[in-house]
């Protein structure tokens, strides 16, 4: 055979068929990378972040936003535009977006890497919608689009004190009656007449004095309102010096000192135990809170509450002192507070008459009081021997006897009830005795704008709440309610509670640390978003000296049994109202996964300027949350004058959330 030659083996078959093929398939590539480039989509097998486009949720629809761009502004790329918004900001997407984006396409990539429709849609799960917002999806349309707000202008001088939802004069008048005490409730400004400026302080404001010092003096200044002093000196709840207001502890009741008054409490009934058995306690027309601000060196929490009356800085002043107290009255709605959470409640001379209709009011006690808890009341019918006041005392006593309350004691000025362990004293009364049991499907922790009822709230069965621990040990002990609650995890609640004790108490610490929180003057603190109270008995394994406020939002879980079975105060609240509270009244807000559940329902700049209301010149604000909120958060912070700083994570850079450090600095005034 003759052997090949270089060109005969280039004629060969073989060879001919190959090189044919390689010329077709880069034929193909280059016509293929021509349509692309002509606007045909292209398939991304790889990450590209510098020229990466993400679809806004918003595609396709039609905004606006002509009034918005300067008129003046010299013609640029669509990439470096800022938009100047008028708050409260909304952002909404641009015309067009800076790239030409076209339509999207849905599919599924298979496993060689091509898009296609062949797919099943299965069933739709709610919790997958609910939490999708806290995965690891990084919205980063900032880089191409810069947003940026208006700074905020300060409120006129006359809202210097301005709660919205109690000083709502336009919906108070509109009120058809006022007789049950309506007028205190809750009356929020309607969407689109909510305040859209920053509160002032009042000229003079100084740093508040720290605790313990706050507790028996604070600035004039800082509360510059004298009606107390003129209706109350007399009765030692407080006194002005110069430029303090002085407080020596007396209330109406107890105008030698609340020491005295709390000493005499344990001696007629020993088993109250402060700071043991008893840890939770709502005093009921508080004053300026003395009776709740020296129990608190005997380990107790006292919940202050008073309504916005005649002495209406009574609550103001309890905070400025730092004091754990909230703006509530006992009227039409159930309190925000959860059934079983106080171990005892406490009137003392609080103006309330217990008995109107049907004991409506005395009920609403009675749902609040732990099974085997105490009712303390000192008033005038106790001790004086009036017709009237004696009247009001057989009515008390007839009512508290329905109510099964065992009378334990009667002393001086001081009547002591006691609440039965279980349904049974109920059960056994005549059939269609007054009042009734709750229907069974009366749930007792459900508060948020609810109407009190005439009824007394049944104990649950299995004695859930009436078998806490005592104090401290409670604070770490998964209470029997964590089973009752209801939460999206029905098996492991115990190692849920246990995982986040664990994880702020070691996030806590690294704050300690890093940023040197014992040096901080934190005595007021509010937990926006509480869970089962992590963050609150963080604080209080780290030493300082400072109370809680946990606060559970209606969007989530009501977790309040739980906290109060532990030792925390909490209360239940609607980020898109406002809290009620006077302004300057907290050191430090947190805020951790609170504005990536809260913006599906309201304005993220509504939660801010709340917070901002409420927080104290000086006062500092932590905000851990997922990445596609913390752009907008910096803006919004910056713009009301916030000292705002973006941090990592312990996690890392590349980790899907972020902690917006914020300090308040004062404003001018």
């Amino acid at each position: 055979m003759k052997p090949l030659t270089n060109t005969d083996f280039l004629k060969t078959p073989r060879i001919l068929k190959i090189t044919a093929f390689s010329l077709i398939s880069i034929t193909f590539f280059y016509l293929g990378k021509h349509w692309s480039n002509s606007g045909y989509q292209q398939l991304l097998f790889f990450p590209t972040p510098q020229n990466s486009i993400f679809i806004s949720p918003n595609n396709d629809k039609s905004f606006n936003i002509t009034p918005l761009i300067s008129q003046n502004q010299p013609d640029q790329p669509p990439t470096d535009q800022a938009i100047t918004l008028t708050p409260p900001p909304i952002y909404p997407p641009p015309d067009e977006s800076p790239l030409s984006v076209p339509n999207p396409t849905f599919g599924i990539i298979d496993s060689d890497g091509k898009m296609t429709d062949d797919f099943e849609v299965g069933e739709f799960d709610p919790d997958i919608a609910e939490n999708w917002g806290n995965g690891t999806e990084n919205d980063s349309a900032s880089k191409n689009f810069k947003v940026r707000v208006r700074k905020y202008e300060l409120c006129p001088e006359s809202m210097r004190e301005y709660i919205p939802c109690l000083d709502n004069v336009e919906a108070i008048n509109r009120l058809k009656q006022t007789k049950k005490g309506e007028r205190f409730e809750r009356h929020c400004p309607e969407k689109g007449k909510q305040r859209n400026c920053l509160v002032r302080p009042p000229k003079g404001y100084r740093q508040p004095i720290p605790w313990p010092r706050s507790r028996d003096e604070v600035w004039y200044s800082n509360v510059p309102h004298t009606r107390l002093v003129e209706d109350k000196g007399g009765q030692n709840w407080i006194s002005k010096e110069k430029d303090k207001f002085k407080f020596p502890g007396g209330g109406t009741q107890f105008i030698h000192g609340a020491d005295k008054y709390l000493d005499q409490i344990s001696q007629m009934v020993p088993d109250i135990t402060f700071g043991h058995h008893t840890r939770m306690i709502l005093d009921v027309g508080c004053g300026v809170a003395s009776f709740g601000a020296y129990l608190l060196s005997r380990n107790v929490m006292t919940m202050s509450i008073a309504p916005k009356d005649v002495h209406e800085n009574q609550i103001q002043f309890a905070l400025e002192r730092g004091v754990p107290a909230m703006v509530a009255a006992f009227a039409t709605h159930r309190l925000l507070y959860p059934s079983q959470a106080f171990e005892l409640i406490h009137c003392s001379r609080c103006r309330i008459n217990w008995t109107r209709d049907d004991g409506i009011l005395l009920l609403e006690v009675n749902r609040m009081l732990r099974a085997g808890g105490y009712f303390a009341w000192a008033a005038q019918p106790v001790y004086k021997h009036e017709q009237v006041l004696e009247e009001q005392w057989e009515e008390m006593l007839n009512l508290t006897t329905h109510l099964c309350w065992e009378l334990v004691k009667k002393e001086g000025y001081i009547a002591i009830w006691k609440k039965p362990l279980n349904n049974s004293c109920y059960l056994s009364r005549d059939p269609g005795a007054i009042p009734p049991l709750c229907d069974q499907d009366d749930d007792p922790d459900n508060v948020w704008h609810v109407d009190l009822k005439a009824c007394i709230s049944r104990l649950p069965e299995n004695g859930y709440g009436a078998n806490v621990s005592t104090w401290p040990s409670r604070l770490y002990t998964p209470p029997d309610r964590l089973q009752s609650i209801q939460y999206e995890s029905y098996i492991a609640r115990k190692e849920l509670l246990k995982a986040e004790n664990k994880f702020w108490s070691e996030t806590i610490a690294g704050y300690v640390r890093a940023w040197h929180w014992k040096k901080f003057r934190l005595r007021n603190v509010m937990d926006m978003k509480a869970g089962f109270g992590g963050f609150a008995a963080a604080l209080i394994d780290q030493g300082l000296d400072c109370w809680v406020l946990n606060v559970v939002p209606v969007s989530g879980s009501n977790t309040l049994p739980v906290l109060y079975d532990r030792g925390l105060l909490g209360v239940m609240h609607d980020w898109c109202e406002p809290f009620d509270t006077y302004p300057r009244t907290y050191d430090l807000l947190h805020a951790a996964g609170l504005f990536s559940v809260e913006r599906k329902r309201c304005n993220m700049s509504t939660i801010m300027l709340e917070m901002d209301r409420i927080l104290r010149p000086g006062g500092r604000v932590y905000i851990r949350d997922s990445l596609d909120v913390m752009d907008e958060l910096l803006q919004i912070a910056k713009a009301m004058g916030w000292q705002a700083t973006l941090r990592d994570t312990s996690e890392g850079p590349h980790a899907s959330y972020r902690i917006l450090t914020c300090d308040k600095r004062l404003l001018n005034h």
